[in-house]
């Protein structure tokens, strides 16, 4: 954590030391965001984001049978969404739990599920309108993941149309923009200098394009894992199928731990690359969303809080076009140092919208006016 007044440590209330050391190890970047809120604030966003994020690995372990994990999400699903703490199906669920936890490769994924038990019930510790607004966004945020595993099936599978794709990045992330802007609204009047419906609709295009940021950085691994979010008929345009991007996905990296070379794979990727200028174009025009939400904000913490998602996604966003294409043959991201450089300019800056403005364009390798 950097060592400046704007970054200080605070303790997320609501959450015992374990649970706020698990949220630091399941998102550093993240957990960053949630410091910098508001008290009032932190409880229902930190609650909402280890809920969503045990949901998240449930969805994305594929390497364990699709039937278990569908009736383990629904179960998950149903207790988060009812409210009750003691019942026979919470008992069903820690079991099912703790057996999938003990299956998990990644310790901190495992350290989550072991938690769940104790994680729920921190719902209760919320007023009822912010149990009721994370219970609607956790919804969103389920059914998204669900239709995940039941979209991607056995071997090579793809959404069909850009309208599939709008959905579900609203489900899974578009929704947590209005989630943020819902709790903004109702702790801090007077938060904004944009009224709160084009908030709520800047907040959705925010959370859109983070979303379809993940998409095109994971897009190699998901492919290996026989999910292709960018949709068939979009791929059409260029000539390009599914199938053929998971090949030139998989010889890719096989050239590459070989010093070898393949053209067919080099002609697929040469053929995505209007596509990829454009995903990349709308990926960018959210951010630049987000940027103009977190500048309308007025408290100082409220707005640095939710622009560094969009800066660190500037940057790359920036990444990947320098990469090109070959970016589904490697792993982009935003060096962690580069990320703390970041932070030191902000805080010498003091986090005025000047500065953030100025840090926005420069991720995004766009010129200064």
């Amino acid at each position: 954590m950097l060592k400046h007044p704007l970054f200080s440590q605070r303790q997320h209330p609501g959450l015992n030391a374990e649970q706020r050391k698990l949220l630091r190890q399941v998102s550093r970047s993240f957990d960053l965001s949630i410091r910098l809120l508001p008290a009032a604030l932190q409880a229902p966003v930190a609650i909402g984001y280890l809920l969503a994020r045990a949901t998240d690995t449930v969805a994305d372990t594929t390497a364990l049978p699709l039937a278990e994990r569908q009736v383990l999400l629904a179960l998950m699903s149903q207790s988060i969404d009812s409210g009750l703490v003691h019942t026979t199906r919470t008992a069903e669920l820690n079991r099912l739990t703790q057996a999938f936890a003990a299956q998990q490769t990644d310790p901190h994924e495992r350290a989550l599920m072991q938690a769940l038990p104790q994680c729920l019930p921190l719902l209760h510790t919320l007023t009822e309108a912010d149990q009721t607004s994370v219970r609607q966004v956790l919804r969103h945020i389920t059914q998204g993941q669900q239709l995940d595993m039941t979209r991607f099936g056995p071997g090579l599978q793809a959404l069909q149309t850009e309208t599939e794709l709008a959905h579900y990045t609203w489900l899974v992330a578009g929704c947590v923009g209005e989630f943020w802007t819902e709790l903004y609204g109702r702790h801090l009047p007077g938060y904004s200098l944009l009224p709160q419906a084009e908030m709520m609709r800047i907040g959705r295009e925010y959370g859109m394009g983070l979303q379809r940021l993940n998409i095109i950085r994971d897009a190699g691994a998901d492919l290996a894992d026989g999910r292709c979010y960018w949709p068939v008929e979009t791929l059409a345009q260029a000539g390009v199928t599914p199938a053929m991007l998971a090949q030139a996905t998989h010889i890719g990296h096989y050239f590459e731990n070989t010093s070898g070379h393949d053209t067919g794979h080099a002609d697929t990727l040469h053929a995505l690359a209007p596509l990829y200028t454009q995903w990349l174009d709308h990926t960018q025009a959210q951010l630049a969303d987000g940027m103009r939400y977190a500048l309308a904000l007025k408290p100082l913490r409220l707005r640095l809080a939710s622009a560094l998602p969009a800066l660190i996604g500037a940057r790359t966003v920036a990444l990947l076009r320098q990469a090109g294409p070959a970016a589904l043959n490697q792993r982009v991201k935003m060096p962690r140092h580069e990320v703390r450089a970041l932070l030191w300019r902000i805080a010498l800056g003091l986090g005025s919208k000047s500065v953030l403005q100025r840090e926005f364009l420069q991720l995004s390798g766009q010129p200064q006016p």
